[in-house]
């Protein structure tokens, strides 16, 4: 009898814990959370809207990893039981679409709201540009609004000053950012860039740009007219973005000439292997006699297995990935584009510089950048 007590007690408690155990294992009560509506859908031009919040007990809502650069909340009436969350999603200036979530959190709920956004449509592509097959155009700067006489700052940024050891180089000038002392070195006019170094006391301005936006593979050219002088040196080329170091974070030279040498237009890779400071370098070059009285179109394409450099549609150096690792093949991360126009140093002023040649321009028609269908 006593043993049937003692079992009978045992199943009392037992049943009275698991009638109060409704909420989770660490004993906390679940607020209930309502949220209206359950997601989030946005044009590419993006949108502001609310959320509506039902909680009984206080709340709070965020943006997630995958969209917080996108998306953001700001809550009214959190601490209440009922308020709202003002979503704004900013626009969407790529061609892909995008996914991300808002989390409303209260006590130990957590609601996720599917934010969505659409791909911003591809525009035209003017039928006087010449596609590459097999690939689509997917940003350009033709230097043709009106409405600006510098180049557009949504798409480039500066580097300025005299950098660390001349930029590496021993190079003379100082970059500036675009204009100063009312001296412009960035003009854009007539449907061209200009960039111009130019004298300005003891110091000589120029320009050095990149873009804003990066990329893995792809198609890049640009139409450029070189600058003429000893002493000039332009070039567009290529670095990792985020920069990480160098020479093994990698550096593609698409096109680099000086003016002690013209109309010898060069194409390197710089890598940990081959970088020309441990007198080992991979490239070549071309002639072309009209490079600093003409426009001419430099490219380089850029696949997983090789970078191919041409002139005016012509190959004139291909570099290999030989499968051996990083120190010959650091070319796997995003890269940026430069265009710089340098005066002096290691290269370009190996054979002296002649002041004379001031200001000198460097002119480019258009940059584009193409990538592969998918």
């Amino acid at each position: 009898m006593k043993c049937m007590n003692l079992y009978s007690l045992l199943l009392v408690v037992l049943i009275f814990v698991s009638c109060g155990s409704s909420n989770d294992a660490s004993g906390m009560i679940a607020p209930t959370v309502n949220v209206s509506p359950t997601q989030v859908s946005a044009t590419y031009e993006g949108v502001v809207t609310k959320l509506s919040i039902t909680s009984d007990q206080e709340w709070t809502a965020f943006s997630g990893d995958a969209c917080k650069e996108w998306v953001s909340c700001k809550t009214s009436g959190s601490i209440g039981t009922q308020g709202t969350v003002e979503v704004t999603v900013k626009a969407n200036t790529s061609n892909q679409s995008r996914e991300g979530e808002i989390i409303v959190k209260s006590g130990i709920t957590r609601i996720s709201i599917p934010v969505s956004q659409d791909a911003k449509p591809e525009e035209p592509v003017d039928p006087d540009i010449q596609v590459p097959e097999g690939y689509k155009l997917v940003w350009q700067d033709e230097f043709n609004n009106t409405s600006l006489s510098t180049p557009d700052e949504s798409l480039w940024k500066y580097e300025t000053g005299h950098g660390t050891d001349g930029w590496g180089n021993n190079e003379i000038q100082n970059y500036i950012a675009g204009s100063k002392d009312g001296v412009v070195c960035a003009d854009v006019s007539n449907g061209t860039l200009k960039i111009i170094a130019q004298k300005v006391g003891d110091e000589v301005y120029s320009i050095r740009m990149n873009t804003r936006t990066n990329w893995k593979y792809g198609y890049f050219e640009a139409r450029l007219k070189l600058p003429k002088g000893k002493g000039t040196w332009p070039a567009f080329w290529m670095l990792p973005d985020p920069f990480t170091s160098w020479p093994d974070g990698g550096e593609i030279d698409i096109m680099e000439e000086v003016g002690y040498d013209p109309n010898n237009v060069l194409s390197t890779i710089h890598c940990g292997a081959y970088n020309g400071s441990n007198g080992k370098q991979k490239g070549d070059g071309s002639y072309i006699a009209t490079a600093q009285t003409d426009f001419h179109i430099y490219a380089a394409e850029w696949t997983e297995d090789y970078i191919s450099f041409l002139v005016d549609g012509k190959e004139h150096f291909r570099y290999t990935n030989d499968k051996t690792g990083t120190a010959t093949w650091p070319f796997f991360t995003n890269f940026n584009l430069k265009l710089n126009l340098a005066w002096g140093g290691n290269w370009g002023g190996a054979q002296g510089i002649d002041e004379s040649a001031l200001p000198a321009t460097y002119e480019i028609d258009y940059v584009r950048v193409f990538q592969k269908n998918k």
